[in-house]
């Protein structure tokens, strides 16, 4: 039997869960062995990972008592949830809610919690900068995170905070890459309100996670911003045209506009880059890449994602 100690990771087969788990896979030196929580055991996802060797077990976040089997015996538990799966702040809350508990239950040593801002602390609903969604969120999925971090601080196991950036990938599978205009040129369009955006790749924000749980429980309740460049819109277009090939542009949205696109999602993004605009600086600095490089010394920055995924980047 492993004497390793054992990392449960929520999300395992997405994005940030993914990294972590390969974060942990690729140190030879690791004493974690990594468990792989997904609803689907049996899905294609789920097998290759058993087949790298990762303890894979059924777990539902609509299921407490699921959760609290599969965290059984864990010394840490990642826990992540995803808004955009069904678009609804009560679900996720419950979802995380029900994490948060089931880690204390199950004994875990050591939680990490990925969550953003409850942006209603900073703009309050009569706050009228921001538009008012759903009768009692700024930007739902933040705050569908942000307003549960009290029960993981009060009703779960000793939880770090770890507060993810702007996904790159977003380029590749939001449809916020660059798109050909009418006089044929490319442009980068994004409502950034002329700040600077924190961005990461989304594996990395697992492999910081890895580096949290390294670095012990003496992290329990602080809150960590992780990003891997801070750049600006035509910082952001000018890497891109180098990367890519071709002249690309970049074109401030104005956010009433972008709330108007109409898509899936549309108000809640429109929000959110708002709310980063009008926190400003203070937006950036809680979320500092010498902070994430620290904790994964192979942090990309932003040239070193375009050069491993330039080919993914479809240019409408």
């Amino acid at each position: 039997m492993s004497s390793k100690e054992i990392i449960t990771v929520v999300g395992a087969t997405g994005s940030q869960g993914g990294g972590l788990v390969r974060a942990i896979l690729a140190d030879r030196d690791s004493h974690f062995s990594v468990r792989a929580v997904t609803r689907n055991p049996d899905s294609e996802k789920a097998q290759a990972l058993a087949k790298l060797g990762v303890e894979v077990v059924a777990g539902d976040a609509d299921d407490p008592a699921s959760l609290e089997k599969a965290f059984a015996g864990s010394h840490g538990v990642f826990c992540v949830t995803n808004f955009w799966e069904n678009f609804s702040v009560d679900r996720e809350m419950a979802q995380a809610a029900a994490m948060a508990r089931a880690t204390r239950k199950a004994g875990v040593k050591h939680v990490i919690w990925s969550t953003l801002e409850d942006t209603t602390k900073r703009v309050p609903i009569s706050d009228t900068r921001l538009p008012t969604l759903q009768g009692k969120y700024k930007v739902p999925h933040f705050d569908s995170k942000g307003m549960v971090d009290h029960v993981f601080a009060e009703e779960a196991a000793p939880t770090t905070f770890l507060l993810p950036a702007f996904y790159w990938e977003n380029f590749i599978y939001f449809g916020m890459g660059p798109r050909k205009g009418e006089n044929g040129e490319y442009m980068l369009s994004l409502p950034l309100g002329g700040v600077k955006l924190p961005g990461i790749a989304a594996q990395d924000i697992g492999a910081c996670a890895y580096g949290v749980f390294r670095k012990g429980t003496g992290t329990v309740g602080q809150r960590i911003g992780i990003s891997g460049d801070v750049l600006s819109g035509t910082e952001m277009a000018s890497k891109m045209s180098h990367a890519l090939g071709h002249k690309i542009g970049f074109f401030d949205v104005p956010f009433d506009v972008y709330r108007g696109l109409g898509f899936p999602g549309a108000e809640d993004l429109g929000n959110m880059f708002q709310y980063q605009a009008i926190l400003g600086d203070e937006f950036i600095k809680n979320r500092d890449p010498s902070v994430a490089r620290s904790l994964n010394p192979d942090l990309l920055s932003f040239d070193d994602w375009l050069a491993k995924n330039k080919e993914r980047i479809a240019l409408g």
